[in-house]
Order: structure tokens, then sequence, then C-alpha cells
């Protein structure tokens, strides 16, 4: 009886003893963790990156390091990228605390056994923490990763954790991130991604210098293959799809990231440090325009330039926005943004001043006008290759954009009124002070404005006059 009652008192000691040590173990965990945090400061270094109204890529920018690092979720990539790498890196990720106990104890058994390490313990997690901060391969650095990878399951939830992981994986060469390495390789976002597309970006953070399928393609399809015969053996993908997915090619070379609306994602990249801008553009619109933007310079002046711009006339939302035909064309001036440049508007502003004409009641749309050789004072314009019509109505005036009927209703309307018109509703005319206000050429493009300007009157012109700033 005794004895019993000495050995319930020693249990009951040594469990007070267990738990306080237990308590204090965790406490001093979490201290620790509040003083020595995981450095999140890679995965906050990411690329800067510009998108069309759907979350199309448009333009990415390289990071300071001149890495291609894309932010990016696991909800935008193909789930059978998780179902492999999961099943290939780390069966147990969604259970395990950071650190996989069954593989530590598997890893030290094989290393006991032959003496060297046959296979390594490090989870998805561990990785992770090397990615954030990456360690000289030491034994005291594997520890400090195990705790690194506790610290980060504490915190974050395992999506959240493979959200790093995707972000900062290496691919090869400057590429770090699923995103990244999807568009250079396959020239897809990694939503889309085949089997053997997946199994490659599985397998090829683990040596992205060695296995660059850029480089070394035999060597890169071994490892792929390793990874759909793995598949294969454990049930993941049946006997058609591994034998499908290894007769896809390898990607022979990287392919350039899209580069669409390039002066507009400069533009915006300069204006806000924010690393993710989201437009109004579409960029299957935009791409097709910037074709038929460099198609149009064949046949023109070698230092000839042009712009596009698309708008929705009744939202104002910019759709697409092509500032110059070539961005790298020196001799075009091809990245100065003909959009915001200031031009000459040429016959363009004929449509207000005829409209300012109805509104004082001076003209109607059949009103005859003379068109013959005028002078106005010291000024005396003339048509397009001096042709004239002779008496002809308001409405076929505009319509044959002629010049002498222009300048005609200006001269009554005034072109200070004009101007006055236009800044009234945000749309400035440029001409040189010393010369006062605009005269008559100002019909005929003999002041500055910006494609956009136009555009905004344009759009304004569609919906009744009501003049509204582009989106």
């Amino acid at each position: 009886m005794l004895l019993s009652s000495r050995f319930r008192w020693l249990f009951r000691r040594g469990l007070a003893l267990i738990l306080g040590l237990s308590l204090l173990s965790v406490a001093l965990l979490l201290l620790l963790d509040r003083h020595y945090p995981p450095n999140l400061s890679r995965a906050r270094d990411l690329s800067t990156v510009v998108l069309d109204r759907n979350g199309q890529l448009l333009r990415a920018f390289t990071t300071a390091d001149d890495t291609w690092r894309l932010p990016v979720t696991t909800a935008a990539v193909a789930p059978r990228f998780f179902t492999m790498l999961q099943h290939y890196e780390d069966q147990r990720f969604r259970y395990h605390p950071g650190v996989d106990p069954l593989a530590l104890l598997r890893a030290l058994g094989q290393w006991l056994t032959h003496g060297e390490i046959v296979s390594g313990a490090s989870t998805l997690t561990m990785q992770t923490a090397r990615l954030l901060e990456p360690r000289p391969r030491t034994l005291a650095n594997k520890f400090l990763e195990m705790l690194r990878a506790l610290q980060l399951e504490w915190r974050f939830s395992k999506n959240q954790i493979l959200d790093l992981y995707l972000t900062l994986a290496p691919y090869g060469g400057n590429l770090e991130g699923i995103r990244a390495a999807s568009l250079a390789y396959f020239g897809k976002e990694p939503a889309h991604l085949t089997d053997a597309e997946a199994a490659l970006l599985v397998v090829l953070p683990q040596s992205p210098s060695r296995l660059r399928p850029d480089r070394y393609p035999e060597r890169a399809r071994a490892a792929r293959d390793k990874v759909l015969a793995r598949l294969l053996d454990d049930g993941v993908l049946d006997a058609r799809a591994h034998r499908e997915a290894r007769e896809e090619i390898v990607p022979p070379s990287r392919q350039p990231l899209p580069f669409l609306a390039p002066h507009l994602a400069r533009r915006l990249s300069n204006q806000s440090p924010a690393r993710i801008h989201r437009t109004t553009l579409d960029a299957d619109l935009q791409a097709p325009l910037e074709s038929v933007a460099r198609r149009a310079l064949q046949g023109l002046d070698e230092r000839a330039s042009l712009a596009i711009l698309v708008a929705d006339n009744a939202s104002r939302q910019v759709l697409a926005y092509v500032a110059s035909a070539d961005f790298f064309a020196t001799r075009r001036a091809g990245q100065v943004d003909m959009v915001q440049a200031v031009r000459s508007p040429g016959s363009t502003l004929k449509p207000v001043i005829y409209g300012l004409g109805f509104e004082d009641k001076l003209i109607h749309p059949e009103t005859l006008v003379a068109d013959v050789p005028t002078r106005f004072g010291d000024y005396a314009p003339s048509n397009f290759r001096d042709a004239y019509s002779g008496e002809v109505s308001i409405r076929e005036a505009l319509q044959r954009s002629l010049n002498i009927p222009a300048v005609q209703v200006l001269e009554q309307v005034g072109p200070g009124r004009v101007t006055a018109v236009l800044r009234r509703v945000g749309v400035e005319l440029q001409w040189h002070e010393r010369r006062g206000e605009p005269g008559l050429p100002l019909v005929l493009g003999g002041v500055g404005t910006t494609l956009a300007d136009l555009v905004t009157l344009y759009a304004g012109i569609s919906q009744g006059g009501l003049i509204a700033p582009l989106r």
C-alpha cells in the first residue's frame, strides 16, 4: 500500500515536471518566434505586373536583382500540379506540422545503414523556409530550417505556404516562381499546364541549373519522365495519361514574357509603387492592334510612327493603348508615348467648329458656303491637292473635310471661343505663347493636342456632347 502511494506521488511529480517543461518549451518557442520571425522580404520583393481587365498579363518588370519573380497564388495554378508536387515531394504535407517525423526517421535509418545520405527529409515547408532565407547546406542550418518551418506552419495556412513556395522556387536562370517559369518555358499561365508540363515544373527546382530545359533538354526530359514514372507506379496517372505525357517535347528555348502596352505599363509602374496594376485594357484586342500598327509602318518613312487608342464610348474605358508601332525602334522614337505626346490634330477639330456654329445659330447643315480660294487677311489656306468644289452645303463640307468652308465658319465662331470651350471640358490646346491666342490655322491643325484628348472629345460627341475623362 505504501509503495503504491509512493508510486502515485512520483508519477504525479513526474507528470507535473513534464507538463511544466512542455509549457516552458512552448513559451520559449513563442518568445523566440516573436523576436526572431521568419524573414519574408524575398517574398515581398516581387516583379511589378500590369494586367488587363481579365487579369491577363500585359507586361512585367524584373526585380532590382534582375529576376522574374511574379506574384502567384495556388488558385491560379492547375490542380494537377499540386497533386504531382505533393505526391513527389511531400506526401504528408497536409498533415505534418512543418517537419515530417516519419521522413526524418526514414532518412536517419538510411544514413545509419548505408553510411551516407540516401534520401532527404525536407518537407515543402522546410524548402519554403530555405527559399525565404537561403543558407549553406549544413547540419546546423538544416536544424534552423526545421525551426523556421515550424514558425511558418504556426503563422500561415498550408495554402499560404504553398503560395510562398510557388513564388520563390527557382526554375533556372533568372526565373523564380511557377508563373514566370510557365510563361517563359510554355508561353502560358500555370492554370493551363498539361501533365507533362506540370511534371517538369515539379522536378526543376531540385536542380534548376542542371535541369534547365533550354540548355539541357535531355536531362530535363529524363527528370520529368522520372516524375511521370513515379506517378504511374503510385496510380496518380493511368497508362494512357503517362504515355501521352512522355510523348510531349521538352521546350527547347525560353520565350519572352508578354510585352503588351509597354508605354502604359511603364507609366503606371513609375506613378505608383504598387506591385500589381489592373487596367481596363483587353489583351485580346491589344495584341492584334499592335500587329496592325507594325504592319502599317511598312512603306512609311523610317522615322514615322503612329499610335492607336480604343475606348468604349459609353463607359469611357480604354480597351487598347498602342502608343507607338515599335517600342524598340530608335529611329522612330519608339519609346515616346504617342498617346500622350502633343501633336498637330490635323482636321479633327472641324466637327467642333461646325458644332459651335450650329450652337451660335450661325449655320445649319444645309447652309451654302463657297469652297473657292480665299484669303483671310494674311492667311491663305488651301484644300488638299488644291481642288475646290464651288458652292457646297455645310453637311458636304464636313463630310469631305474641305478646308476653306471650315476656316470661314471658324472666322465667325472665333478661335478664342473654341479654345475656351475645349478647355472647359478638359481638352487643352497648345500653341506658342508668343503668338498670343491661336488664330484661324487652329481648324487645320495649327495647334497641338494629344491623341488621348482627341479620343476623349470624340467619345463625348458620340454621347450627345457629354465629355468625361477616359479611364
